[in-house]
C-alpha cells in the first residue's frame, strides 16, 4: 500500500519556519486564505507592503507549481536569491540564462523538484507556452500587473497576453499585484485577466516611514552635497532625466568623497550589473540613474531617493520613492522642481504615440500639481490612487512648516507689468532679473534695461521673485510658454490685478535653511528599541562579510531591521535568536552561530 502523501504545512508555520515572522499583517492572511480555497485575486498594496509573501506562502503550501509573472529580470534574479537563502526551492528562466542554464531549470520543472518559478512574459509566450499543462502549475501570480493596462505608467503590450492563461490553465487560480494602479487601471486588469470584481484585496498606499519633501531647482548639487552630509554612509538613489545628468552628478559627488557610481542604458550590460550588484552589496552607497534603474530590487536597506527632475507621471513617483524604506524604517524622499523640467517633461510628450499624448499629458499636469502643492503632499499623492484621507500626515515638508500667506498684491502687479512690458517675450528669470535692476547680457541686449519697471523689485532678492514669480504663474494670472523658450504670457486674469481691481494672496517666501530644515527625518517612536548603535554597526560588517563569502546581497543575509532587533533582543541562545524578527529556521542553521558569537564578544568588550 503506497504512502499517504506528506501533509502540507499551514501558512502560519510557513511564515514562522521559513520567513521567520511572527504574524501576517490582516490583509496578507486574508489574501492567503482567499487564494488557498482556489480562487482569483487583484492585491493591491504599496511598495514594501509584503506583496510577495502573498503568493509564496500559498506556493508553499500546495502541492505543485508556482508560475510568477515579472517583467523584471533583477527582481527575479533577488526574489530567487532570497528563497533560497530561506531553503525554499526556486529557480527564474530569463533571456540572462545560457542554454545550459535554462535547460537545468527545465530539468527541475520536470522531476517537480521546484516549488516557485520566475519568468518573464515574453519568456513564457516564446514557446515554453505549449508545455504549460506538463508544469503541474497550481497557482500563478502576475507581478507588476499594472502593465497589462494601456492606461498605465508602464503599459507593457506582451502583458496583455496573459489572459491566455486562463485556456492554457484552466481551473487554475491567479493572483494579480500591484503597487501602483489608479482606479481605471485596475478596472483594466479585472477585466483582462477576468478577475471577479469582489476579489480586489486593497491595502492603503500610505507609506508613513517615508519623508515627502519638495524643494526649488536652483543649486541642486549644494542641496545635495547638504543633504548626504546629515545621512552618511546611508544607501541612496538619485534619478536624474538624463544619461549625460547621471554621469556628471556622480562625478561631482565621488569628489566630494561619497561612494557614488551612474547608471543608464548607454552603459554596456556588464557594467550596469557591476554598478547593481556593487549598490546591492553595499560596496556603494549611491547611484545616480536613470528610471530604469531599481525596478524589482528588494535592497531593503534604501534610506533616501532623491528625483533631481521632475518625473512625468506620479504613478513612476511612487514607484520610485518606494524603493526608499523597504524595511519600514523611516526615510527620506526629495524632489526638486522647475520649470525647466517641466518643459523637457512636454519635448518626451512630442515624440510619444499619437494616441497616448493626451493621457501622458495629463497625468504630467498632476504630477506638476502635487510639486507645486501648497496642502499636504501625501494627500494629493493618495487622491491620485483613489483614497481619501481623513487628515493631513504631519510629516511632509508642507505639514510640518506650514506656508504663511500675505497679500501680495503689488509683488505680483510688478512681475505682471514686466512680463506686459517685454512683450511677452521674457523668461521667469529674466523678469527676475529685470525687476532686480540687473545688467546681465540677457536683459540689456534686448533692451529690457530701459524699461519701466527695470529695478522696480529691489527689495526682493531674486530667489524671491523665482518663488513668488512661480506662484503667479500656479494661480493662474501667468502661463508659461514652453514652445516659445518659456517665456511668460498674460491670462485674462491678469487684467484685474494690473487694474487693481482684484487681490492676490501669495505664500510667504521661506529661505533654503528654512525648507532645509522642515526635510529633517522626524523619526516616529519605534514600538521597540533599536538598541545599541554601535553593536547594529559591528552587525552590519558581519553581515557583509557573510554576503561576500555566499556573493549574495546584504539584506539576503539579513535587513537592517532584522539586525536592528538582534542589537535590542541581544540573543544569547539558539532559541532566542529564532525570536529575532525575520529569522527563520534555515538563517537559524546557516547564521545563528555566527551572529550570536558575535553579539557575545560585543558585550564581552563592554563588561
Amino acid at each position: 500500500m503506497p504512502a499517504p502523501p506528506p501533509s502540507l504545512p499551514l501558512p502560519l508555520e510557513v511564515l514562522n519556519t521559513v520567513f521567520g515572522y511572527q504574524s501576517f499583517h490582516p490583509l496578507q492572511g486574508k489574501v492567503i486564505e482567499h487564494v488557498l480555497a482556489g480562487r482569483d485575486a487583484l492585491v493591491l498594496m504599496p511598495t514594501g507592503g509584503g506583496k510577495s509573501l502573498c503568493f509564496q506562502v500559498p506556493a508553499l503550501c500546495r502541492e505543485g507549481l508556482t508560475l510568477v509573472i515579472s517583467p523584471l529580470v533583477a527582481l527575479m534574479k533577488d526574489q530567487v536569491e532570497a528563497l533560497k537563502a530561506n531553503g525554499v526551492a526556486a529557480a527564474f528562466l530569463n533571456s540572462t540564462q545560457t542554454a545550459a542554464e535554462a535547460e537545468s531549470v527545465n530539468a527541475e520543472i520536470a522531476a517537480g523538484t521546484l516549488k516557485l518559478l520566475y519568468v518573464s512574459p515574453e519568456r513564457l509566450f516564446s514557446g515554453s507556452a505549449v508545455r504549460l499543462q506538463d508544469w503541474k502549475v497550481s497557482l500563478v501570480a502576475v507581478d507588476e500587473a499594472h502593465c497589462i493596462s494601456f492606461w498605465g505608467h508602464d503599459f507593457r503590450p506582451e502583458y496583455t497576453k496573459l489572459g491566455q492563461l486562463r485556456a492554457l490553465l484552466p481551473g487554475v487560480p491567479l493572483i494579480a499585484l500591484t503597487a501602483t494602479a489608479d482606479p481605471a487601471i485596475r478596472r483594466d486588469i479585472l477585466a483582462q485577466l477576468t478577475i471577479d470584481e469582489e476579489a480586489v484585496f486593497q491595502e492603503s498606499f500610505d507609506r508613513p516611514n517615508l519623508h515627502l519633501a519638495v524643494l526649488p531647482g536652483q543649486k541642486r548639487l549644494e542641496r545635495i552635497a547638504d543633504f548626504l552630509a546629515k545621512r552618511p554612509g546611508q544607501a541612496g538613489i538619485v534619478y536624474c532625466l538624463s544619461r549625460a545628468g547621471t554621469e556628471d552628478l556622480a562625478a561631482s559627488l565621488s569628489k566630494k568623497g561619497h561612494k557614488a557610481r551612474a547608471y543608464h542604458a548607454g552603459m554596456n550590460t556588464q557594467d550596469r550589473s557591476a554598478v547593481q550588484e556593487a549598490f546591492l552589496k553595499d560596496d556603494i552607497d549611491i547611484v545616480c540613474a536613470t528610471v530604469a534603474f531599481g525596478m524589482g530590487i528588494d535592497k531593503s536597506n534604501v534610506r533616501w531617493v532623491i528625483h533631481y527632475n521632475l518625473p512625468k507621471n506620479l504613478e513612476g513617483f511612487y514607484q520610485e520613492i518606494g524603493r526608499a524604506g523597504r524595511d519600514g524604517l523611516p526615510s527620506d524622499t526629495l524632489l526638486f522642481y522647475s520649470y525647466a523640467d517641466v518643459a523637457n517633461q512636454l519635448k518626451f510628450l512630442e515624440e510619444a504615440n499619437a494616441d497616448r499624448r493626451e493621457l501622458l499629458a495629463a497625468k504630467l499636469e498632476r504630477m506638476k500639481q502635487y510639486a507645486e502643492a501648497q496642502i499636504c503632499r501625501r494627500r494629493i499623492l493618495l487622491s491620485y490612487f483613489g483614497e481619501t484621507p481623513e487628515a493631513d500626515c504631519g510629516h511632509c515638508d508642507v505639514c510640518e512648516n506650514p506656508p504663511e500667506t500675505f497679500d501680495g498684491t503689488v509683488t505680483a502687479q510688478k512681475l505682471l507689468s514686466a512680463v506686459y512690458r517685454t512683450g511677452g517675450r521674457a523668461t521667469l528669470r529674466q523678469c527676475a532679473l529685470i525687476l532686480r535692476g540687473s545688467h546681465a547680457l540677457e536683459v540689456t541686449e534686448p533692451g529690457w534695461h530701459d524699461l519701466k519697471t527695470f529695478g522696480a523689485g529691489k527689495e526682493l532678492r531674486f530667489e524671491e521673485w523665482m518663488e513668488y514669480g512661480s506662484q503667479v504663474v500656479n494661480a493662474g494670472y501667468l502661463s508659461v510658454a514652453y514652445d516659445k523658450g518659456m517665456s511668460l504670457q498674460l491670462t485674462s486674469l491678469a487684467g484685474p490685478v494690473l487694474k487693481g481691481e482684484k487681490t492676490v494672496a501669495l505664500t510667504k517666501f521661506r529661505s533654503f535653511e528654512e525648507k532645509k530644515a522642515a526635510t529633517a527625518v522626524k523619526a516616529k517612536t519605534a514600538a521597540t528599541s533599536d538598541g545599541d548603535p554601535d553593536l547594529f554597526e559591528v552587525l552590519k560588517v558581519v553581515r557583509k562579510k557573510l554576503a561576500d563569502e555566499h556573493e549574495v546581497p546584504a539584506y539576503v543575509i539579513f535587513s537592517d531591521k532584522t539586525l536592528k532587533d538582534m542589537a535590542a533582543k541581544l540573543p544569547r541562545t539558539p532559541a532566542e535568536f529564532r525570536q529575532v524578527h525575520g529569522v527563520g529556521e534555515a538563517k537559524l542553521e546557516h547564521y545563528g552561530s555566527i551572529f550570536l558569537k558575535a553579539i557575545g564578544e560585543w558585550e564581552a568588550g563592554r563588561a
